[in-house]
């Protein structure tokens, strides 16, 4: 795996030094004792992480710091984060700082804005917890592995790892869907689709380490499903009050495609009193929204393959992330692509929360002791 095609890497200080929130970075043990290898897979909507001493963990994407020194002294904490932060949103100032995979504003020509500064100290806070969570010892290295989306760009790559600098001792990217793959030992002849909140990465593996025109990303997501519900459940439940948050909490509990179930019924505030809505075709059509676009880059994917190996591709279609949990999305995609592509075989992934994390943690132990040497 070249630096160019999967990493850029930021040297760590070797002492500690103030870091932007003014906390302090993690300090490099003088005689380590060993390595900590950790998989991340940075999400937009749950970050999880799984490291060599065999600790998994997963925390909701979200960051929040007390409002004012009411907030402050109720809480007693300079931050929260995950479903706590999200529980207690209205004590605080609260972040989902990735957006699409990447960290919001990281792209743009203006990296010293306000908001690129609060998202970017909310991402470093999100990295520092999730290296936590996977317990290292004081006297060991911490070696990982972050996965991003397929297509990241350059600058979003290193505001990655300008995050996570301060509390790991080396660190690359790796594309997301290829993470997945490589983690079940999916080398050959399979079509990888992992589906996050703020995009879908495929990719195809043949053998070698992807290249640029094996991969694709999409902005039709997990978020994007909660847009398009948001919009048909303003039309189907008229005077009815909802935030985001409940969306994805119905999205979570109920989302699937494919033939009827049973109703799904769900209680909305209309002018102050709760209201019983039943939105099972909602939830359906808006989970089916990212079908269409999602067949479509399979089949760019698969027509731009070698002819002799393109039916191989399509029928060992693998699919992972937090998306491929909706009920019904493997046969749904076999059925559109059998319409549009002439055949196709769909797999889920066991594990769809840690897969990542996973082929993550698997290609940091897979790399050479002197590589990870060569880029502290």
């Amino acid at each position: 795996m070249s630096k160019k095609d999967s990493a850029l890497v930021e040297d760590k200080p070797e002492a500690p030094v103030e870091s932007k929130d003014g906390g302090k970075v993690r300090e490099t043990p003088d005689k380590p004792e060993g390595v900590l290898y950790v998989g991340i897979d940075l999400g937009t909507s749950r970050t999880s992480v799984a490291a060599s001493n065999g600790v998994r963990e997963t925390v909701a994407s979200y960051v929040g710091y007390p409002k004012d020194v009411v907030s402050r002294k109720a809480l007693k904490v300079d931050k929260l984060f995950g479903d706590e932060a999200l529980e207690k949103r209205l004590m605080l100032d609260l972040y989902r700082p990735l957006e699409r995979g990447v960290i919001k504003f990281s792209d743009t020509d203006n990296p010293d804005s306000p908001e690129a500064k609060a998202n970017s100290r909310a991402a470093a806070d999100l990295v520092r917890k999730a290296v936590a969570l996977a317990k290292p010892r004081p006297d060991e290295l911490v070696y990982a592995v972050i996965g991003c989306p397929a297509e990241g760009s350059i600058k979003n790559k290193k505001a990655i790892l300008d995050a996570a600098r301060e509390v790991v001792d080396s660190a690359m990217i790796c594309s997301e869907p290829f993470a997945v793959a490589y983690g079940l030992d999916l080398f050959f002849d399979t079509l990888v689709i992992d589906i996050g909140a703020g995009t879908t990465d495929l990719c195809r593996m043949h053998g070698t380490m992807p290249a640029p025109e094996d991969q694709i990303t999409l902005n039709t997501a997990g978020d994007h499903i909660d847009s398009v519900m948001m919009e048909n459940l303003k039309k189907a439940c008229p005077g009815a009050q909802f935030t985001v948050h409940k969306i994805r909490e119905i999205k979570e509990k109920f989302a699937y495609v494919g033939n009827q179930r049973d109703p799904i019924n769900v209680e909305f505030p209309v002018e102050g009193k709760p209201t019983n809505f039943e939105v099972s075709e909602v939830v359906k059509e808006s989970c089916r929204s990212i079908v269409p676009p999602l067949v479509d880059a399979l089949g760019k994917l698969i027509s731009t393959f070698d002819p002799d190996f393109q039916s191989k591709l399509k029928n060992n279609v693998l699919l992972g992330g937090g998306g491929s949990q909706i009920t019904g999305l493997g046969e749904a995609l076999e059925s559109e692509m059998h319409a549009i592509l002439g055949e196709g075989k769909v797999t889920t992934v066991e594990e769809p929360i840690y897969a990542g994390a996973n082929g993550a943690l698997k290609t940091a132990h897979d790399m050479p002791k002197e590589y990870w040497e060569q880029l502290r």
